[in-house]
């Protein structure tokens, strides 16, 4: 399964840039940019975002797409209503937390509709937002739990956050690192935790113990910063 994801934003530079920021934590995920009018203004192209939208849907998956403002927004709906299709998701999301929660569950290999509820899920990382809920253990369910030490000076920054996140995603276990869940990247860089950082991990599922193995291996390794 492979989801792209494209940008629009009023602005032709921000959309350049929030797909930049983005493709750092998801490298193999195909991001696409249509901001500001066709003639170089700020606004928005019904004409650009249709031109990438057609040539996503071409190659990939599915597509989910991430607006900054309102008008961007409409823009992109009416693109949708003529171009758009099953597999084609406009996600109601924070411009840039957004795109990088999507980028990360993309990059896991998550469709359409699980990658645009990543992107919405990124709202509950700002500040007095309600946090997202995450899967409750079942009762009697056994509890996995290691505790680790980031090796990495520069501790759980962007990369290894979304390094982290994709790598818990990909197993039928439910992890949380600190009190949060180890698959959003958004709530792992929330947590602010500098290299030398202790690291509480508890898994539960099917696949919990390989989880932690795989979760202990890439700490002790540093992220590959050490």
């Amino acid at each position: 399964m492979t989801t792209a994801i494209l940008v629009v934003s009023h602005s032709a530079q921000l959309a350049r840039g929030v797909c930049e920021v983005a493709e750092q934590m998801a490298p193999d995920v195909v991001l696409r940019a249509a901001g500001g009018t066709v003639d170089g203004r700020i606004g928005t192209s019904f004409d650009k975002v249709a031109s990438a939208l057609e040539e996503l849907t071409e190659g990939e998956d599915g597509v989910v797409v991430i607006t900054d403002l309102g008008s961007a927004t409409m823009t992109a709906e009416s693109v949708l209503e003529l171009v758009g299709g099953d597999d084609v998701v406009l996600a109601d999301a924070p411009l840039v937390e957004g795109a990088v929660a999507a980028a990360v569950a993309a990059q896991g290999g998550a469709g359409a509709e699980a990658v645009a509820r990543a992107a919405e899920a990124a709202a509950a990382s700002f500040p007095g937002a309600h946090p997202t809920e995450t899967t409750a253990s079942e009762p009697g369910e056994e509890v996995l739990e290691r505790v680790l030490v980031l090796r990495n000076s520069l501790g759980l920054h962007a990369r290894p956050a979304a390094t982290l996140a994709r790598l818990v995603s990909g197993f039928d276990a439910h992890v949380e690192v600190n009190g949060v869940d180890g698959a959003s990247v958004l709530a792992l860089i929330g947590l602010g935790l500098p290299g030398g950082a202790q690291l509480t991990v508890r898994a539960t599922g099917p696949q919990a113990e390989l989880a932690l193995d795989a979760v202990a291996q890439v700490v002790e390794d540093g992220f590959g910063e050490t």
